[in-house]
C-alpha cells in the first residue's frame, strides 16, 4: 500500500513520515508550497505540474494560512483516497476558532464563555458586563499567537480601538484561571493516546511550548480522555491536539489543533506518538482498502440481487458513515429519498 503526507516538511511530519516507512510498502513527503487545485476541464490535485499520484492514505496537514488550500486538496480527494484522518470541512472548522467553538456548542462540550460582537462599539458594551480578567483572540492563529489579556474595561477598550484600527474580527472570552498551566491531549481515532501539562513562563498567561511554555507528563484521567475524544469527534479528526484548561467550574476546552508539534510531548510521555499515527492510518487504510478488493476479487459488483458486507462502522460525531463500497453497490446519491428502518442492533436503508 502507499501512503503519503501533503505537509510543509515539520519535524513532526517528517517523524511520521519515518514510521509510516514500517507499514506501508511506499511513503511519500510531498510539499504542501507545491500543490495546485485545478477546477474545471482539468480538474484534479497537481503537485509539481503533474497530476497527483494515487494514494491508499495522504495524510493533508498544514496551518491555518493555508486552510483554503487543504479544504480544496482533501475535498478532491475524499472520493479518490480510501482514508484520508482529516475530512475537507476540518480544515475550515478547526482553523477558525469561532467555527471551533460552535461546534462545541453543538456538542454540548464545556469552554469558557464566548462572546461575538458585529463591531466595535457592541462589543465595547459587552465590556461592561464581562468580568475581568477577559481574553481576546483572533478567529485564526496557532501556538499562542493572536491571544492578548485584559484585566480592566479600559484596557479592553484600548485593544478594542486598535483591532477596529485593523479592520480584524475578534472573539471575547472569559479567562479561566488556571495557574498558567493548561493541558496538550493528543486524539489519535478513538483514543486519547497521550498528555502533557503546559507550565506558560513568568509574567507569561500562555502556556504553549512555542510561547515559551515547558511541558511535563501528565497521566490522563477518564474525565480528561472522554472530553478530548468527545471534543475531536465533534471536529470530525482522527488525528488532534485538545488544549484543557482545569479550572474552579471543572475541564474545559479552549483551543484544538489538527496539526499538533510532537516534539515537545514527545520528550515528556513514554510513547511513541508518531508510530501510534501511522500505525492507525495503516490500520483505517487496510479497513477501506479491504472491501474494495474482496469485492474485486469475488466478482461482487457483477452479480445481481442483495449482497452483504461484513465491515466496521466508522462513526464521525453523530453520523455513521458507510464504506464507499455500499454507495456503489446501492446505486443511492444524496439527492435520493430514503425510507430508514430502525430497531436495536439493526438499520434498514430503502429508496423510496
Amino acid at each position: 500500500m502507499k501512503a503519503g503526507i501533503i505537509s510543509l516538511g515539520s519535524v513532526s511530519s517528517q517523524m511520521v513520515a519515518e514510521k509510516l516507512k514500517q507499514y506501508f510498502d511506499h511513503v511519500d513527503m510531498i510539499n504542501l508550497k507545491e500543490i495546485e487545485v485545478r477546477l474545471g476541464r482539468d480538474a484534479g490535485v497537481y503537485y509539481q505540474g503533474e497530476l497527483l499520484s494515487k494514494y491508499d492514505t495522504l495524510y493533508v496537514k498544514g496551518s491555518f494560512r493555508y486552510a483554503q488550500l487543504l479544504r480544496s486538496i482533501t475535498s478532491m480527494l475524499e472520493k479518490k483516497v480510501p482514508y484520508l484522518p482529516l475530512p475537507s470541512h476540518s480544515f475550515t472548522v478547526v482553523h477558525n476558532k469561532l467555527l471551533t467553538h460552535l461546534a462545541l456548542q453543538q456538542h454540548n462540550i464545556p469552554m469558557p464563555r464566548t462572546y461575538v460582537s458585529p463591531n466595535i462599539e457592541e462589543a465595547k458594551y459587552l465590556l461592561k458586563r464581562v468580568n475581568y480578567p477577559i481574553v481576546m483572540k483572533f478567529p485564526h492563529g496557532t501556538q499562542g499567537k493572536g491571544v492578548m489579556f485584559a484585566d480592566s474595561e479600559s484596557s479592553a477598550a484600548s485593544v478594542l480601538d486598535a483591532l477596529g484600527a485593523l479592520n480584524q474580527p475578534f472573539i471575547i472570552q472569559e479567562y479561566i484561571e488556571s495557574g498558567g498551566t493548561d493541558v496538550r491531549v493528543i486524539v489519535i481515532g478513538d483514543r486519547a493516546v497521550a498528555a502533557m501539562r503546559r507550565r506558560a513562563m513568568t509574567n507569561e498567561k500562555r502556556a504553549n511550548i512555542h510561547a515559551g511554555g515547558s511541558g511535563e507528563k501528565v497521566e490522563l484521567t477518564s474525565k480528561i480522555s472522554t472530553l478530548a475524544v468527545k471534543t475531536a469527534k465533534a471536529l470530525n479528526a482522527d488525528i488532534c491536539g485538545v488544549d484543557i484548561l482545569e479550572g474552579p467550574r471543572g475541564a474545559m476546552v479552549i483551543e484544538a489543533n489538527i496539526s499538533p508539534g510532537l516534539q515537545g510531548i514527545s520528550k515528556v510521555v513514554d510513547l511513541d506518538i508518531a508510530d501510534c499515527i501511522a500505525k492507525h492510518m495503516f490500520d483505517e487504510t487496510v479497513k477501506a482498502v479491504k472491501p474494495k478488493s474482496v469485492l474485486k476479487e469475488l466478482n461482487l459488483e457483477e452479480i445481481s440481487g442483495d449482497k452483504e458486507l461484513m465491515t466496521n462502522l466508522k462513526i464521525r460525531g453523530d453520523q455513521i458513515v458507510l464504506p464507499s463500497v455500499a454507495k456503489r453497490i446501492s446505486g443511492l446519491t444524496e439527492t435520493d429519498d430514503v425510507n430508514i428502518k430502525l430497531n436495536k442492533h439493526k438499520i434498514s436503508i430503502e429508496k423510496i
